[in-house]
C-alpha cells in the first residue's frame, strides 16, 4: 500500500496536454515507458491516454503509424489532433513518410508499401495498435508489425484493447496475441484496481435505482421461454456428449456476447453437428431474440413477433419446441397482452413507460423547482440499447402511450375487430392520418410501397432525438394519465444541430443510444457537450455506466452533480443478463491475471526475442561471405514469390513471409502467384471457385495461365475451420447441386491437362506447399511477369509457337493425348500435311501404333453408307424407337 501511495504521490504531478485522471496517469505512464499490451476494463476508454501519447510525438521529425482503427476512431484522432491523411497514390504516399508525421492508414497500403520499401522502416518512431484483441499471426496487422520489426529493433509498438473477454476463447490466446504484436509487457486494468477505485471516488454521481416489476402476463411469459431454453440446452447437450458445451448455459444465452460464445465453442466442429443439433442451436437463438423483445418491446411488437413463429413453415424447420405446452401458454399469453376478454383491442403499456413519464413530468421538475425553481436550463439525458428502443422511446414521449400503441398495430397490419374504450378517441384520428401518409392498399402501387418501407427502415436507423416540452405542467399529473398525456415535441433540425448552442428557453431532453453507429466514443462527446444534470439509464449498459462515472469525475468543481436514474426489471433477464456480464468480465480479469504470473517472455535485453518472435531478417553479405560462396559457387538465394496486390485480402501472404520467403507485391494479370519462372498458381476459396466456375472466368484464368506457364497450377483452399471435403453445404441454390461443380471441374482438368489441381486444408498448408515447391528451383522474374497479359503470350511454351486454334483442334482428335501432341505439333507442318501421312508415318511420330490407328481411322476411313431400304420412309411419318413387328405370313 506504501508503494502504491507513492506512486500516485509521482503521479499527480505528471503534466498532460488532456487532462487524466489519476489511475489515467498511471496508464500513461507505463505504457510510454515500455512496449506493452493494454487491458483496460470496458467503459475505460483508452482514447485520453492515445491522444496524450500522440501528442508528444506530434512532431515532423516522428513518424508515428496507427494500425487497425475504424472509421469512427480514426474522426475522432484526426480532429482532435488536427491530423491529415495519407495521400492515394504511392508516390505522393512516399513523400508524406519522408515528412514525418502521425497517420492512420489501412494494413493493406501499409503493407505494400512497406514491401515495395516505400516507407523508411528505420525512421519509423514507433506503431500505436488498436483493437489488439483482434490481431491474430495470420492477420494484416500482424504482417505489417513483423515487417517493421525486422529491420527496426528501437521503434516502439503499443497495444490497446477495451475486450478482457476475448483474450480468454482458445488457449493461450494472450500470450498469442501478445507474439503476434511483438510486445513484452502486459498491462492490466480491471474496474476493481485499486487505483482506478480510487479515482472514481473521489466525486460519484448520485444514483437511484429504480426496480420495476414486470406485470402478470410479462412474468408468465418469461417463465415460459425460460423452460423451453432449458429444455433445448438439455437436448443439445444430451445428443452432444462428446462435444465442450460447458459455455452453453440458458444464463450465457441471454448476453450480448452469445453468439461468440456458440461461435468459440463450435465453429471447429460444426460440419460434424447434426441437423438436429443445427436447429436447436438456431432455436436458441430465436429464443434469446423473443425473451430480450419481451423486456424491450411493447406488447404490439412482441405479439407481432411471436406470431411469425406460429406457423406451418417454421413448425417444419424447428426443433419441435412449438409444440411444447410451454410454447401453447406462451403464445396465447402473447396475444392476452393485447386483446383482452371481449377480443378488443386493448394492449397493456411496457412498465418503463409509466415509470419515464413520472420522472419527466413529475419528479424531476419537482427537484428542479427545489433546487433553483426554473426549468429552462435542466438537461436531461435517456440511454438506451438500440435505434429500435431510440425510435420507440421518442414517438411514445411524442404521441402518448395509447396512441402510439394502436398506430404500431396498425403499421404491424394486426386484426383489429374492435377497440377498448380508451382507444376509442385515437381510432379514427389515426385511421385519417395514416390514409393521408399513404398507408392504404387502394390507391398505391408497388414502387410506393416499397418507399415507405424504405421510411420505416430509415426511422430504425436514427440513433438520437432532441425533444422538448411542448408545455409545462403546473401541477403534477396522476399516474394513471400519464400514459394518455403527450407534452414533448421534437426539435427540428436534428442532424445539423450542436448540442452546445441549444437554446435554452425549455427543458431539453436527449435520446441517444450507448454506440451512436458502433461508435465508442460517441456517449463520451454527447456527455461532454450536452452536460445533462439528469440521466436516465433506460437500459444496462457497464460500459455506459463507466463512462458516467469518468465524465462525473472530470467535471470541474463548480459543477452541479449528476442524478442518474437506473431503471431495471426486478428479478428478471434484463438484470440477470447485466449480472453475468459483470461476473464474466471479473473471471476474464482473474483469468488474465494469472496467467501473467506464469508467463514467460524474454525481454529485449536478453537478446533471445528474435528468436521467441520467429523473426527472420535479413542481413546483407560481408564481403568475405560473397567471396567464399563466389569461389565455390554455393551462395543460398533467399526464396522469392510474386504476389498479385489483390490477394493481401488474405492470411496467406502474411503466413508466407513468416516463414522467411520474400514477398513482391505486383499487379499481375494471369495468377494470383507466381512460385518460379514455370510455375504460376490461381488461388481459389470454395465460394470463389463456385462462382467463378458458373460465371466462366476460371476457364478464362486457366486459358491464360497454360499459354504462359508450362506449370500452371489450381489451388483450392479450404477453411480451416470447415471440413475438408466438398461434401458441406456450398450451394444453396436449387437449380445448381454439387453434381454441377463436380462435373465442370472434371471437364476443366479434361480441356486442360497440363493444369494441376491442388487441394489444401488450409493457409498453413499451403505455405509448406509452396515452401516445397520452391526448394531447388528460380526466383520469378518480376519484369516477366508484369510484361505477361491476356494478349502478350510467352515465347518459351512449347505449344504456343503454334497457332492456337489449331492446336485446339488437334488436340481434340481421337489418339491424340496430351503425352504425343508436342511430338504431333513439332513433326507436323500443317493439317494437309497430317491428312497426307500413312498410318506408318503416324505410327513413327506418336511413337504409339495403337495412338495412330485411331487417329489414322478418324481421318481416312469413310463412314459405311445406309442401306437405301431403310432410307426410304414414307413422307409424314415418324419412326419411334422400340421394338419393330412384323405381320406373321
Amino acid at each position: 500500500m506504501e508503494e502504491l501511495d507513492e506512486t500516485n504521490e509521482l503521479t499527480k504531478n505528471v503534466e498532460t496536454k488532456y487532462p487524466l485522471l489519476l489511475f489515467e496517469k498511471q496508464i500513461f505512464m507505463d505504457v510510454f515507458e515500455k512496449d506493452a499490451l493494454l487491458i483496460l476494463a470496458k467503459g475505460l476508454n483508452y482514447n485520453n491516454i492515445i491522444s496524450n501519447i500522440l501528442w508528444v510525438y506530434k512532431n515532423p521529425a516522428n513518424l508515428v503509424l496507427v494500425l487497425n482503427s475504424n472509421e469512427h476512431e480514426e474522426t475522432y484522432f484526426n480532429k482532435k489532433l488536427n491530423l491529415f491523411s495519407l495521400p492515394i497514390k504511392g508516390s505522393e504516399r512516399e513523400k508524406t513518410y519522408l515528412e514525418g508525421g502521425i497517420y492512420f492508414a489501412g494494413t493493406r497500403i501499409l503493407v505494400v508499401d512497406l514491401l515495395k520499401k516505400r516507407i523508411p522502416v528505420d525512421k519509423i518512431s514507433g506503431i500505436i495498435v488498436l483493437r489488439a484483441h483482434t490481431v491474430l499471426e495470420s492477420c494484416q496487422e500482424a504482417f505489417v508489425l513483423r515487417l517493421y520489426r525486422q529491420k527496426n529493433k528501437t521503434g516502439f509498438i503499443k497495444a490497446f484493447s477495451n475486450s478482457p473477454i476475448s483474450f480468454t476463447f482458445g488457449f493461450h490466446q494472450v500470450e498469442k496475441v501478445m507474439r503476434a504484436l511483438f510486445v513484452t509487457e502486459l498491462y492490466l486494468w480491471p474496474r476493481f484496481h485499486g487505483t482506478t477505485i480510487k479515482s472514481l471516488k473521489c466525486r460519484q454521481a448520485q444514483v437511484e435505482e429504480l426496480h420495476i416489476p414486470l406485470t402478470s402476463h410479462m412474468g408468465n411469459i418469461q417463465s415460459c421461454l425460460l423452460d423451453i431454453m432449458n429444455y433445448t440446452v438439455k437436448q443439445l447437450k444430451s445428443i452432444n456428449r462428446t462435444i465442450d458445451m460447458q459455455e452453453i448455459t440458458t444464463e450465457n444465452c441471454l448476453t450480448k456476447k452469445f453468439h461468440k460464445i456458440l461461435q468459440s465453442q463450435l465453429d471447429c466442429v460444426w460440419h460434424q453437428l447434426s441437423t438436429r443439433t443445427k436447429e436447436y442451436i438456431q432455436d436458441l437463438k430465436v429464443l434469446r431474440t423473443m425473451i430480450i423483445n419481451l423486456i424491450h418491446d411493447d406488447a404490439v411488437s412482441f405479439y407481432a413477433l411471436v406470431s411469425k413463429y406460429r406457423t406451418a413453415e417454421y413448425a417444419q424447420v424447428n426443433s419441435g419446441w412449438i409444440l411444447l405446452d410451454s410454447a401453447e401458454h406462451l403464445f396465447r399469453l402473447a396475444k392476452g397482452r393485447v386483446y383482452n376478454n371481449k377480443n378488443e383491442f386493448d394492449p397493456e403499456p411496457p412498465p418503463k413507460w409509466q415509470c419515464l413519464s413520472d420522472l419527466l413530468i413529475n419528479e424531476i421538475p419537482d427537484e428542479v423547482k427545489k433546487k433553483n425553481g426554473s426549468l429552462n436550463n435542466t438537461k436531461v439525458l435517456i440511454l438506451c440499447l438500440d435505434n429500435k428502443t431510440c425510435c420507440q422511446i421518442n414517438n411514445f414521449l411524442t404521441m402518448g402511450a395509447f396512441r402510439y400503441l394502436l398506430y404500431n398495430a396498425f403499421r404491424r397490419d394486426l386484426t383489429i375487430n374492435s377497440v377498448s374504450a380508451k382507444f376509442k378517441n385515437f381510432k379514427n384520428d389515426l385511421a385519417l392520418q395514416i390514409d393521408k401518409t399513404g398507408l392504404q392498399t387502394s390507391t398505391q402501387t408497388s414502387e410506393t410501397g416499397k418507399m415507405n418501407d424504405q421510411d420505416n427502415a430509415d426511422e430504425f436507423n436514427q440513433s438520437n432525438y432532441l425533444l422538448t416540452l411542448s408545455q409545462i405542467a403546473t401541477e403534477n399529473i396522476e399516474k394513471e394519465k400519464l400514459l394518455e398525456a403527450s407534452m414533448f415535441e421534437p426539435i427540428s433540425q436534428m442532424e445539423n444541430i450542436n448540442l452546445t448552442e441549444i437554446e435554452k428557453e425549455k427543458p431539453i431532453v436527449c435520446i441517444q443510444t450507448f454506440k451512436q453507429n458502433g461508435n465508442h466514443f460517441s456517449l463520451e462527446e454527447t456527455l461532454e457537450s450536452f452536460r445533462p444534470e439528469y440521466i436516465i439509464l433506460y437500459h444496462s449498459d457497464i460500459a455506459a455506466v463507466r463512462q458516467i462515472e469518468l465524465f462525473e469525475c472530470r467535471k470541474a468543481p463548480q459543477e452541479p452533480i449528476s442524478k442518474v436514474y437506473f431503471l431495471i426489471h426486478d428479478k428478471t433477464v434484463e438484470e440477470q443478463a447485466y449480472l453475468t456480464s459483470l461476473r464474466r468480465e471479473k473471471q476474464a480479469f482473474e483469468l488474465l491475471i494469472q496467467t501473467k504470473s506464469v508467463m514467460v517472455v524474454p525481454s529485449y535485453q536478453d537478446g533471445k526475442t528474435d528468436e521467441y518472435f520467429n523473426l527472420h531478417v535479413e542481413e546483407e553479405p560481408t564481403p568475405s561471405d560473397t567471396r567464399k560462396a563466389g569461389g565455390q559457387n554455393q551462395q543460398k538465394e533467399k526464396p522469392v514469390i510474386i504476389v498479385d496486390m489483390r490477394e493481401f485480402r488474405s492470411d496467406l501472404p502474411a503466413l508466407l513471409h513468416r516463414k522467411g520467403i520474400n514477398i513482391e507485391p505486383v499487379t499481375i494479370v494471369i495468377g494470383d502467384y507466381i512460385l518460379t519462372p514455370d510455375i504460376c498458381v490461381e488461388r481459389k476459396s470454395i465460394s470463389d471457385l463456385i462462382g467463378s466456375l458458373n460465371s466462366g472466368r476460371l476457364y478464362t484464368q486457366c486459358t491464360q495461365m497454360c499459354r504462359n506457364y508450362s506449370r500452371p497450377i489450381l489451388l483450392i483452399e479450404f477453411d480451416q475451420n470447415k471440413p475438408f471435403n466438398l461434401q458441406g453445404n456450398f450451394v444453396v441454390s436449387t437449380d445448381i447441386s454439387r453434381v454441377d461443380i463436380q462435373q465442370k471441374l472434371q471437364l476443366l482438368t479434361i480441356h486442360f491437362p497440363r493444369l494441376k489441381l491442388v487441394w489444401s486444408p488450409s493457409p498453413y498448408a499451403t505455405v509448406e506447399l509452396f515452401y516445397e515447391l520452391k526448394q531447388g528451383r528460380k526466383n520469378p522474374n518480376v519484369a516477366e511477369a508484369l510484361a505477361l497479359s491476356g494478349e502478350n503470350t510467352a515465347d518459351d511454351v512449347c505449344y504456343e509457337r503454334y497457332n492456337i486454334l489449331v492446336h485446339d483442334f488437334v488436340q481434340k482428335l481421337p489418339g491424340v493425348t496430351s503425352k504425343n501432341i508436342t511430338r504431333l505439333m513439332n513433326r507436323g507442318v500443317s493439317l494437309d500435311h497430317l491428312i497426307n501421312l500413312s498410318e506408318n508415318q503416324l505410327a513413327e511420330i506418336l511413337e504409339n501404333k495403337r495412338e495412330a490407328e485411331t487417329l489414322y481411322s478418324i481421318l481416312h476411313i469413310k463412314t459405311k453408307p445406309s442401306d437405301s431400304k431403310k432410307e426410304e420412309k414414307p413422307f409424314g411419318k415418324r419412326n419411334f424407337g422400340g421394338k419393330l413387328f412384323k405381320n406373321k405370313k
